[in-house]
């Protein structure tokens, strides 16, 4: 007899059924879809040897997949366990498997087909992958017992050869048609539309994204090149026609940015871009492509651009090809040319002086190397004057800055003439060694006032945060020009503030804080030096002894005492302006025993006030534009719900962007039976306009969570569908996670969480162990608000008691140059760290050690901790904070 030896357990253990290649092997040719050859393949192999039956089987993990036929019935499916399938014996030996009387041999006569009389004669072949793995086998087989040929093996064998090679052509099948619909779904999720413009005919063809674009419809697109000409702006068709022509004139490439002209109103952006291809005759024939909508770049570019415009210093933008892209008013006024002369100008053409100039060698140093580059350069009549060129490179060419530095630049010369003066003088009067000293003095007074006002402005516009510029004023002050002072703001009630102070002797520090805590409070509102220079705009001396000046106008006897204590000999109460408004006054005072402040050191300080001015409203107007966006984004959030023994912790950090509100949200709140449901979402888009759709959609999903008490994955649908039913247009992530828990499980100690998650990273567990896994779903399903009727998939995990579940927005884990997977590894290596730390340490912990000092992206973040339900309840944790007459049990987590 003819074929493998050894039980099937002994081959098992040789690797071959078990190998787990072999097992994703057989899955991806069990997936393809029915093949009608198998049916001929089976049936051929039962004539040709003559049997009653013939079988193709596929091994997957646990059992076998079948199809079965005979000599004249159709393909019929089956399955069964592996240990229990001749198939399984048939696929683990190294050649055929010949089987003449079933009954009488040891490797099969204990198998349930052959104990049940339907398999009396057995002969099998292996199938072996393209990869080599052996994934199944075809056989044949019949009741009773029969003699093998050895021509029936070489037929069985050339027939496994052609099995397996439809099994691989229908798998390749498949996933080229997965991957057309994962591109197809890629496309429409981008919102890019195509075109195909028929030169010959004259048939201009749109897709579904393409009429959208326009705002047009099938039935409003007549196919013709003038439709789309007519849907343009006036300003933009001339520059459009130019493209297409060039395109068509040399076969090349087609590319133009457009304004489309909405049918109901309005404007909308487009990138287009294409190729002309040529026919036979060499000529263009067709013009194909796609567009796609630019329109929110563009109202992020007007953003940047009146931010621009309001610099006082000149700006300007070149492109790879160094045409001027953009000009502020301040960069108009240096270059003595109007935007529309200099709007698509080569620089070097424009001005022919430039070239081989410094300006050249320093631009395109900065291409080259990748490097910003910073040199002076000097612009003669009408300006005349020295600017500091900052010119750095940026994705699309290069982005120049100038600054004014003649005052700067005048000032370092004056210095330097008055070092020649004072050198002069030395040289001159030799045997006068005082007059040669005081001009020594002289000069270094000079040249240490011009630094400290260097300092000053380039410490000052280093930062936007009010405090910290204010500290570092009065940093430069003391000692330098006095002993001690204050720092105080004008806020917009026209109150008066106190946000730095500093004494030159640490052990006085704690008695001036004193002083600053209460003086405001007392001073008179009128009279007082405070007073004086705010309302008269000048700066006001106060001559010795200036405590008994100060404690005159106090009205608290506490401050007076603390005035008298702190006894500055002479002060100044110098105001500092910005923009034609005192926004503050600077108090300098000088202990007894020290001249009062005059001349040079006098100008010193009030030239440091007035640049201190214009950086502390710059940064307060800063502040005051990131805490209302803040303070907008935290209204539209509510507190957590707190059950028992569980503790939900929030977070939120707004992006560092001024006036800019997103979409980001978490939530918490409790079911009708008591489970907890947590959110994270994130809304596309940072304006107000994203914080309203989050607001929709946040509160849609509260309703629907409560009212339906569904799922995740139900209530993920039935927010989609609402947001199409109700016209929320924007799009969105999200996952929804539901924790709750039987009586059972009460026992156990451990809770279950449901989940599903609409194209959102993926909730972290930390388990009582610290050990940190990411909950990461089998199947990856579509943002809200793109396909709302395509199903959507839950998943399901048991949670020890002890663990902490943590959801996050993508700008914790990603962000320009960094990928998810590099992000994901960083947070589950943060949640590590901080394991054993109490959850609002593990929470602050994490946004610490994530997120860069300025963050591009807002972040959002809840947290549960689910504290162990067989000891008492930490203060921390719930129920401290539930809707009122919720059950607590069963159902709760």
């Amino acid at each position: 007899m003819v074929g493998s030896t050894g039980s099937p357990p002994e081959r098992a253990a040789a690797g071959r059924i078990d190998d787990p290649a072999r097992v994703r092997a057989a899955r991806r040719l069990a997936a393809a879809p029915p093949n009608p050859a198998l049916q001929r393949l089976a049936a051929l192999a039962a004539r040709l040897l003559v049997v009653p039956a013939a079988q193709v089987s596929l091994l997957t993990d646990v059992q076998t997949v079948s199809a079965v036929a005979g000599q004249d019935p159709a393909l019929v499916g089956s399955t069964g366990p592996l240990p229990e399938s001749l198939c399984t014996v048939a696929a683990a030996g190294a050649g055929a498997l010949v089987v003449e009387d079933a009954a009488a041999d040891e490797r099969v006569a204990s198998l349930p087909p052959v104990r049940s009389g339907a398999v009396g004669a057995y002969l099998g072949v292996p199938l072996v992958a393209d990869d080599g793995h052996v994934v199944g086998a075809l056989c044949v087989f019949d009741p009773a017992p029969r003699a093998w040929r050895d021509t029936d093996v070489e037929v069985l064998t050339e027939l496994a050869a052609a099995a397996v090679a439809e099994l691989e052509l229908s798998a390749l099948s498949l996933r080229y048609e997965s991957d057309r619909l994962r591109w197809q779904l890629a496309v429409a999720a981008g919102g890019v539309g195509s075109f195909d413009w028929d030169l010959r005919t004259g048939d201009l063809v749109w897709d579904a994204q393409m009429l959208a674009l326009f705002g047009l419809d099938e039935e409003s697109f007549d196919g013709r090149i003038e439709t789309f000409v007519a849907g343009l702006h006036p300003d933009d068709r001339d520059r459009v026609d130019r493209a297409l022509r060039e395109a068509v004139d040399t076969c090349g490439a087609y590319q133009a940015e457009y304004r489309v002209v909405l049918p109901g109103g309005g404007t909308r952006w487009v990138e287009a871009r294409g190729e002309a291809l040529a026919g036979a005759d060499g000529r263009a024939a067709r013009v194909i492509g796609a567009a796609y909508d630019t329109t929110a770049g563009h109202e992020g570019e007007a953003r940047v651009a009146r931010v621009l415009e309001s610099m006082s210093a000149a700006f300007y933008a070149l492109d790879r090809e160094w045409r001027f892209t953009y000009v502020n008013a301040e960069a108009e006024r240096l270059l003595q040319r109007g935007r529309e002369e200099l709007l698509g100008g080569v620089l070097w053409e424009l001005f022919p002086g430039a070239a081989a100039s410094e300006f050249e060698r320093e631009y395109r140093r900065a291409v080259a190397t990748g490097e910003p580059v910073t040199f002076e350069a000097h612009y003669a009549e009408p300006l005349d004057g020295w600017f500091e060129v900052r010119a750095w490179p940026a994705p699309d060419g290069l982005s120049v800055y100038f600054l004014d530095v003649t005052a700067r630049r005048a000032a370092q010369e004056q210095a330097e003439r008055e070092r020649a003066a004072t050198a002069q003088a030395l040289r001159a009067a030799e045997g006068s060694r005082l007059l040669a000293e005081e001009a020594r003095r002289t000069a270094e007074r000079t040249a240490g006032r011009l630094a400290l006002l260097a300092r000053v402005s380039d410490d000052l516009s280093a930062t936007l945060e009010v405090e910290e510029a204010a500290a570092r004023l009065a940093a430069h002050l003391v000692p330098a020009l006095g002993d001690w002072c204050l720092v105080t703001l004008v806020q917009d009630s026209g109150a008066l503030r106190d946000i730095a102070s500093r004494h030159g002797d640490e052990a006085r520090v704690p008695l001036l804080h004193r002083y600053a805590a209460r003086r405001l409070a007392a001073l008179d509102p009128v009279t007082s030096p405070v007073a004086r220079a705010v309302a008269g705009r000048r700066t006001v001396v106060v001559p010795e002894p200036a405590a008994e000046a100060f404690a005159a106008v106090l009205h608290d006897p506490v401050a007076r005492d603390l005035v008298r204590e702190l006894a500055p000999g002479t002060a100044v109460v110098v105001p500092m302006r910005a923009r034609g408004q005192t926004i503050g006054v600077l108090t300098l005072c000088r202990d007894a025993g020290r001249p009062p402040l005059a001349g040079e050191d006098l100008l010193t300080v009030e030239d440091v006030a007035e640049r201190a001015g214009l950086a502390l409203d710059n940064a307060r107007l800063y502040g005051r534009q990131q805490r209302m966006a803040e303070a907008m984004q935290r209204s539209l959030l509510t507190a957590p719900v707190q059950p028992d023994h569980l503790q939900v912790v929030v977070r939120y950090r707004a992006a560092a962007r001024a006036a800019q509100v997103g979409g980001d949200w978490y939530d918490a709140f409790l079911q009708p039976d008591g489970a907890t449901v947590l959110v994270i979402g994130d809304v596309m888009g940072h304006d107000v306009d994203a914080a309203a759709a989050m607001s929709q959609v946040r509160s849609l999903l509260r309703g629907i969570a409560h009212s339906g008490g569904g799922a995740p994955a139900e209530v993920l649908a039935a927010l989609d569908a609402t947001m199409v039913g109700l016209g929320v247009d924007t799009t969105a992530t999200a996952v929804v996670a539901r924790l709750e828990q039987t009586g059972d499980e009460r026992e156990r100690g451990v809770s279950r969480m449901r989940w599903s998650s609409a194209g959102h990273p993926p909730p972290v567990l930390l388990a009582p162990d610290g050990t940190v896994r990411t909950l990461a779903a089998e199947r990856h399903d579509l943002l809200l608000g793109i396909a709302p009727d395509l199903p959507r998939t839950g998943a399901e995990t048991t949670v020890e008691r002890g663990s902490t579940v943590l959801l996050y927005t993508d700008g914790l884990v990603e962000r320009r140059g960094q990928d998810l997977d590099t992000g994901l590894v960083a947070l589950r290596a943060a949640v590590a760290d901080l394991a054993g730390e109490d959850l609002d340490v593990l929470c602050d912990g994490v946004l610490d050690r994530l997120l860069p000092e300025r963050p591009e992206d807002d972040v959002a973040l809840v947290a549960v901790r689910l504290h162990p339900q067989d000891r008492p309840r930490p203060p921390v944790a719930g129920p401290n904070r539930v809707p009122p007459a919720r059950p607590l049990e069963p159902g709760g987590a």
